[in-house]
Formats: structure tokens, sequence, C-alpha cells
């Protein structure tokens, strides 16, 4: 029914807007100028009624119409059943399998009456949903119909909607940011109630593995993120050592020596190593690379494990090429090009210019690509998985395994976790740690940006 419901919205939408315009249209008759408003804009304002009454009802209702058929389809089943969230997710997960007829057996009488109640419900508030809609709709079409007319500003109230809608926009995307934020934070203090911060930020070993339950054989758990830290730090500085001057000598070459047609082969087919699914690389680090790192060790006679940060961190520096790169010739082709005209006049080589005028004036959007780079490095998970392992070791050596925020975030919330122990709090904690780390990153950029731009603006 939602389907059926966004279907008429958009038909209702379009036959209301060139209903609108025509209705302007024929009161302007033979002089357009009459009217204050094009008759585009008096469409657009039929239409945005339509779809604002329609979605208003949707948004409202939807919540409501949910409660409804929960509280039609729980209601013949035993309150033991549904006394926690557990229990209801497997009655609905039961009553949407015999609705799409693959419940395997037979239901019990009392599921079979909750699938029956749940699909007269869904029906029932569907239709009143899709009738209120078309009806407000309606009575929205009806009002601004009688306002059109040659003194009517549609221009200005679609533009101040369209102002609105914007603004709403940008408060969705600030809101998301500051829910993310505080679910974080909620969860790493009740996580800081169990584990000491001090033991959390300063210990020297990561072991998160608890019992679940007092009769169960297990760790008591070791918190200390020192090794995550020295892991994440030393797989970041390998990669970044490998994209940024690669990255940064590709963008150069691009923007300055590269013929246009050149460029226009070479740019997109580098773009596309950003476009690699990570899983991919993470297998060719894992079966290419790691295989020949050691080999390459052993001939040397290096003891080189078969799970390294080196081979994660050549890999993950492969994969931020394209980030350093595209963004760097994006930043170096802005450069005015009366400032290289002053070089080349002042009697400076190419590559004197580039040196001394272009990467100076160029610098805090090449920092900005640097800073996106590192932060795409820090938040990457699969090619650490699968090249440089799980293990927590406190290292500096790049032969050995260690391991990053991301992959313990990501082990310790897999399968069935109580979100009331250490061990699952830790991943938000992590989170709330890496969210920080990747925060002053972004500090650290800006006022590097701001500090050179008032330099060469």
């Amino acid at each position: 029914m939602t389907a059926t419901y966004f279907l008429i919205l958009a038909l209702l939408t379009v036959s209301l807007f060139l209903v609108g315009r025509q209705r302007a249209s024929s009161l302007a008759g033979a002089e357009p100028s009459s009217l204050h408003s094009l008759p585009s804009y008096h469409g657009m304002f039929l239409a945005a009624l339509i779809a604002l009454s329609m979605l208003l009802v949707y948004v409202l209702g939807a919540p409501l119409a949910n409660r409804y058929v929960e509280a039609q389809a729980l209601a013949g089943i035993d309150p033991a059943t549904i006394a926690d969230g557990l229990g209801r997710s497997a009655v609905f997960r039961d009553i949407h399998s015999i609705l799409a007829g693959t419940y395997a057996g037979t239901a019990s009488p009392e599921l079979a009456n909750a699938a029956s109640a749940y699909s007269s419900a869904v029906s029932l508030t569907g239709w009143l949903l899709l009738i209120g809609g078309v009806a407000l709709a309606l009575a929205a079409a009806m009002m601004g119909f009688r306002l059109i007319g040659p003194q009517f500003r549609a221009r200005n109230s679609v533009e101040r909607l369209i102002k609105y809608v914007l603004l709403a926009c940008s408060a969705i995307a600030v809101l998301t940011t500051i829910g993310i934020v505080f679910s974080v934070v909620f969860e790493t203090i009740q996580f800081f109630t169990k584990v000491s911060p001090i033991d959390f930020l300063f210990g020297l070993q990561w072991s998160p593995q608890t019992a679940i339950r007092a009769d169960q054989v297990g760790s008591s758990g070791a918190f200390g993120i020192v090794p995550l830290v020295v892991g994440t730090l030393l797989i970041t500085v390998i990669a970044i050592a490998v994209a940024g001057p690669l990255g940064l000598f590709a963008a150069i070459y691009m923007a300055e020596y590269a013929s246009p047609r050149t460029r226009a082969i070479v740019k997109p087919i580098l773009e596309i190593l950003a476009g690699v699914p990570t899983v991919v690389l993470g297998f060719f680090a894992a079966l290419t690379v790691a295989p020949f790192i050691r080999g390459w060790g052993e001939t040397f006679g290096l003891s080189v494990s078969s799970e390294s940060a080196l081979a994660a961190g050549l890999v993950m520096g492969m994969m931020i090429i394209p980030f350093v790169s595209s963004l760097s010739d994006d930043v170096i082709n802005a450069v005015p090009q009366s400032l290289r005209d002053g070089s080349y006049a002042m009697g400076a080589t190419k590559s004197e210019t580039i040196k001394k005028v272009i990467l100076p004036a160029a610098l805090p959007g090449i920092v900005s690509a640097f800073m996106l780079a590192i932060s795409r490095a820090v938040g990457e998970t699969m090619i650490v998985v699968m090249a440089a392992g799980l293990a927590a070791n406190l290292t500096f050596n790049p032969l050995e395994a260690v391991t990053t925020f991301t992959v313990q975030i990501k082990t310790i919330l897999v399968g069935d976790q109580e979100f009331d122990s250490a061990k699952t709090l830790s991943a938000f904690a992590l989170g709330f740690v890496l969210f920080f780390f990747t925060l002053v990153l972004n500090f650290i950029a800006l006022q590097i940006v701001k500090r050179y731009r008032e330099q060469y603006d």
C-alpha cells in the first residue's frame, strides 16, 4: 500500500502542476505580462501543496498505523511470549513468514489468528492513510486553485518553500550528526562505569573477551587501547606514505605536464581504484601482497608474519591514491593562471614555478586531500581484517600482525551480544575515540588551511 500511496502522490502532483499552469495561462490570455509570476510557478505552487499535504499525512499517520497494526496482531498472543523485545520480534517474524507462505510447519491457531489480524489491520490502515492523504491534498488543491490570479505572488511562495526545504535538509544532516554523537557518548559513559577510563586509555593489553554468565569460565577482559592506537597509526602511516607521494606526483603530472588527451585517459583510469570494493582489495592483499612480502623477507633472513601491517598498509595506500590525486589535481588546476604567468615572466622554469608558486598556493587544498585520505584509511576494516589479522600486538614492527579500532568494533559486535556487558559497550568507546581522532585531524587541517589561505588570497 505504501507504493500505491506514493504513486498516487506523484500522479496528483504532476496533474495539479499542469492544471495550475494551464489555469494561470488562461487567466493571462494574450497578455502574459499581466501575471506577477510565470504560469509554471503557479503550477509548482499547486504541486507543492499536494505533495506537502500527502507527505504530512503519511509522516504523522504511518507511525500511528504501525502501532495499531502491532497492537491488533499481538492482542491474541500470550503475554508471556511477548514480554521482551526478542519475543515480539520472533512473533512478527513468524507472522511475516505465514503471510508470505514460507512458514515451516503448521502454524498454531494463536499464530494464525495473529497473522490474519495483522493482515486485516495493515489493509485497513493503508486505506485510511490513502483516503486521508488524498482528501487533504484535494482540499489543499482547492484552496490553492482559488489563490491563482494575476496578482498572486506564486514565485515568492515557491522560492520561500524551496528555502525551507533546503533548511530542513541542512537541519537533518546536523541533527543526524548530533544524534550519532550522543548515542555513542551515552554508551561510552555506560562503558566507563564498568571499566576505568585510565585503564582504557593507557592500558597496554587488549583482550575484550569476558564471561557472559557467572557459571561460565572466561577471561575477565583487558581493555587497554594502546595496542589498537599503535596498530591503527602504523597501518595509516604506511598507507599515506604510499598514497601521498604517488597521488601528489600523479596530480602534478596530470595538471601541469600531461596533454589534455592523456589527462582524459589517465585520470578516469586512476579513479577506478576508488571504486574497487575493499573486500576485493583485501583478497589481493591476503593472497598476493602478503605472500610476496613474506617471501621477500625470508630471502633477507627476516621473520615476517603471514598477516602483517605492511601488507595491509601497502594495499590500503593503493586504495586511497585516488583521494589524494583527484582532489589535489582539482586544487592545482584551480590556482589562477596569472600566478603561473607571473612566475614565467620572472624567468622561472616550469619545475621552479610548480615548487615555488603552484604548490604553496594549492597547499590548503592538498592538505585537505591528505586529511580526507587519512580519515579514509583510519576507517577501513576489510583490508585490515584480511591482511593484518586480529591480534592486538603492541609493536612498531610493520612485519608483524596488528589490529585497528574498526576491526575490533566489527569483531565485538558480530553475533548475539548482551548490550549491558563491558565487552559490547567497549565497541562504542572505541567508536568515540575514533570519532575524536578524526575530529582532531579535521581541526588540524582547518588550521593549516586557514593559515595559508590568508597568505595566498
